[in-house]
């Protein structure tokens, strides 16, 4: 049993459905009618500001909160009153929550303990799972003995060890430092799929969900924003906030032309999502990406900074006294675009659409 039973059981998953949650406390709406579906093996990225439910929507689905009033369904089974104990579900928590007084892997076992699995078999098992997160020459080790992300990658086992049917990862990479968390992130990311564990994963780090989740939840004030592939967010966000959270978004005044157009920086683009009242003075939302730079002496924009990022390099232009705008080019072409330099800024031509937003 243990990893390997584990790994043999890959296949289809378990369902989640998060039905019209509605969470308070006192005065405050934590969740207001929240409704989520997650897919068999489906690893699904709750995405979201400091306070904006996410993490009271994992710990409702836990059972380690209870719900004003909503309803969760496992399988198909509401398990809305069961208690968290016999949900079957796994949970690695931002802290990792490690018994300090326990080897590696004896913090493993406890669940199978607790669940009165023989000595032999849960150290059999242990072990396993210890050797799967790539931890077994630790096994002995106590958690003020182990990194960070080698506690963390305990902890991960030991939410792994009971064979849940899902699994919860609550922020569990933000106490990490950059290189740590992005080599985790992939082994998180390689073990969800090679186990196909249904997996809900709580972040406010836009480049975590975007290149861990098959699915981004992005939440706002308890309710859904909006939902969707990677991809899908990225590319094609339905509202403001979406855009701005998921990516970097520069804001260019528009005007509203007739057959619900927006004509900016001289082209005119059809406008995706919500139409403002017409008459109103919008901001265009336009990826960095999107942009073109060309150096042009005696050009009204000037280029303020220069950041290398790589493949691209980050340009940040003046356009005007009250306007600045950021621009992704190909390192290679961005040679001579130095601080102080004149350019004009434009549209690709590839961009044919764009989302506007009532200016404040």
């Amino acid at each position: 049993m243990g990893a390997e039973r584990l790994a043999g059981q890959a296949g289809p998953g378990t369902a989640v459905v998060l039905s019209e949650l509605v969470c308070t406390f006192g005065t405050t709406k934590a969740l207001d009618g929240l409704s989520l579906e997650v897919a068999p093996g489906e690893l699904l990225a709750l995405l979201g500001p400091s306070g904006c439910g996410k993490t009271t929507a994992l710990r409702i689905l836990a059972g380690f909160q209870s719900a004003t009033s909503g309803r969760v369904f496992v399988d198909g089974k509401d398990i809305s009153s069961v208690p968290a104990q016999k949900r079957g579900m796994g949970m690695v928590f931002q802290s990792y929550s490690l018994f300090p007084n326990m080897t590696a892997v004896d913090n493993v076992a406890f669940g199978l303990r607790l669940r009165k699995v023989g000595s032999a078999e849960r150290k059999r098992r242990a072990m396993a799972l210890l050797e799967m997160v790539e931890l077994a020459g630790w096994a002995g080790r106590y958690p003020h003995q182990l990194s960070g992300g080698q506690q963390q990658r305990v902890a991960l086992a030991r939410a792994l060890a009971i064979e849940p049917r899902v699994l919860l990862l609550d922020e569990p990479l933000s106490a990490l430092d950059a290189k740590v968390r992005l080599q985790l992130r992939d082994q998180i990311r390689a073990l969800q799929r090679r186990l196909s564990i249904t997996t809900v994963f709580v972040t406010h780090d836009q480049d975590e969900a975007l290149s861990m989740a098959d699915k981004v939840a992005v939440m706002k004030a308890g309710r859904l924003e909006q939902v969707g592939t990677p991809a899908e967010l990225y590319g094609s966000p339905r509202t403001p906030f979406v855009a701005e959270f998921v990516g970097t978004m520069n804001r260019l005044p528009g005007r509203l032309t007739q057959g619900g157009r927006v004509e900016v920086l001289g082209r005119v683009l059809e406008v995706r999502g919500t139409l403002p009242a017409a008459g109103a003075e919008v901001d265009v939302l336009v990826r960095p990406e999107d942009l073109l730079l060309s150096e042009m002496p005696g050009a009204s924009g000037i280029v303020s900074s220069v950041t290398f990022r790589g493949a691209q390099t980050r340009v940040e232009a003046l356009v005007s006294a009250d306007l600045s705008v950021k621009v992704d080019v190909p390192s290679a072409s961005a040679l001579r675009l130095v601080p102080g330099a004149s350019v004009e800024v434009s549209l690709s031509p590839a961009l044919e659409t764009a989302l506007v937003d009532a200016r404040a």
